[in-house]
């Protein structure tokens, strides 16, 4: 009998330390913002974490890709720019997005056309890849990191004494107590904030609140935030709603870069055109107006006018040049404005 992909990743797991047991061997996952209670030999939403005899069984042991990319890739633009970041990925996903560019490895167990496949690895052996490639940092991305973190942090244990750094590429539909749990093993953590519309999220699976919630719960514990929108036309390019994404962002601090990305049809959502270059301008000038001090533009390199660029918000000056990935240029001195002296947030050492 063909084993199935379901098969082969049930073999690929272990006990999870996020959930909490309760009667009837039912368990309840806090990995992430559904908190779903599990009755035996069934899964969670995200279809991975799944309840064996009243033990919740998570996956390990595994990657679905590794790959080296530019940090600016992430998007991390106020972390150790021009730097490597070695991104691995497993499956499985917490939200069903139908624009989804990783929808390979995140739907693999919902859409039978994402076909996908999974190479063992250890922590141990993870890390030496890291460094025999001079990656700077460590990042869980691809699929949903919340859902298989307790995998994230055997490999986040074993690269902070290594001398790396450590990041998320999320959702943001996250938990106090996975926060909890990842605080002291990672550094960066990438949100994605869709929208800021409630309807929006329902139709992936989402709650808006909860994402705000961990934007802010992130910034308050000092992992560094960045955040990202892909700006989609007709679902969230208007004035009103980047107004109000830009607002919140502020209310949290205005230190917090907001990456204002560029849409292209893939998955399920062919119907609106590519975001305009126009669209992205006019979302980063509504950013700036809003009260942000960094605002960025992405996937359209070198047509944005200046946005790829990081400036100094109290004097102006240029500090680091970028087309898309590509660093050309960078003027900080130890994280200082070299013109104004000013303390530039982020993670520069």
């Amino acid at each position: 009998m063909t084993e199935t992909l379901k098969d082969i990743l049930a073999a690929q797991t272990r006990e999870g330390e996020l959930y909490q047991r309760m009667p009837k061997d039912r368990v309840t996952c806090v990995a992430c913002g559904h908190r779903c209670r599990i009755p035996p030999d069934r899964e969670g939403i995200c279809r991975i974490r799944f309840n064996r005899n009243g033990v919740l069984m998570v996956p390990a042991g595994y990657v679905n890709g590794i790959a080296l990319d530019p940090i600016e890739k992430k998007p991390f633009f106020h972390a150790w720019p021009g730097s490597a970041a070695l991104s691995f990925g497993m499956l499985g996903c917490d939200y069903h997005c139908p624009y989804c560019q990783n929808w390979i490895t995140s739907q693999a167990l919902r859409d039978p056309e994402a076909v996908s496949s999974i190479e063992p690895v250890d922590p141990e052996g993870f890390i030496r890849i890291a460094k025999r490639s001079g990656a700077r940092v460590v990042t869980s991305t691809y699929n949903e990191p919340l859902i298989t973190s307790e995998w994230a942090v055997e490999i986040f244990r074993l690269a902070k004494p290594a001398g790396l750094a450590t990041s998320y590429v999320s959702n943001g539909n996250a938990t106090p107590e996975v926060l909890d749990y990842l605080q002291p093993w990672i550094d960066l953590y990438k949100v994605d904030l869709k929208g800021f519309h409630q309807k929006t999220y329902a139709q992936m699976g989402g709650v808006l609140k909860t994402v705000l919630d961990t934007i802010t719960s992130l910034h308050q514990r000092g992992i560094w935030v960045e955040v990202v929108t892909l700006v989609v036309p007709g679902l969230n390019d208007s004035d009103a709603e980047l107004t109000d994404i830009a607002r919140f962002l502020v209310s949290v601090s205005p230190d917090i870069p907001w990456h204002v990305t560029a849409f292209h049809q893939d998955y399920r959502m062919t119907g609106p055109d590519h975001t305009p270059v126009r669209t992205l301008i006019r979302a980063a000038e509504i950013g700036y107006a809003a009260g942000l001090h960094y605002v960025y533009t992405g996937n359209r390199p070198g047509e944005t006018r200046n946005y790829e660029n990081t400036y100094c918000h109290s004097c102006g000056t240029l500090l680091i040049e970028r087309r898309g990935f590509h660093v050309l240029g960078n003027r900080l001195q130890n994280g200082l404005c070299p013109a104004c002296h000013t303390a530039i947030p982020g993670r520069w050492n």
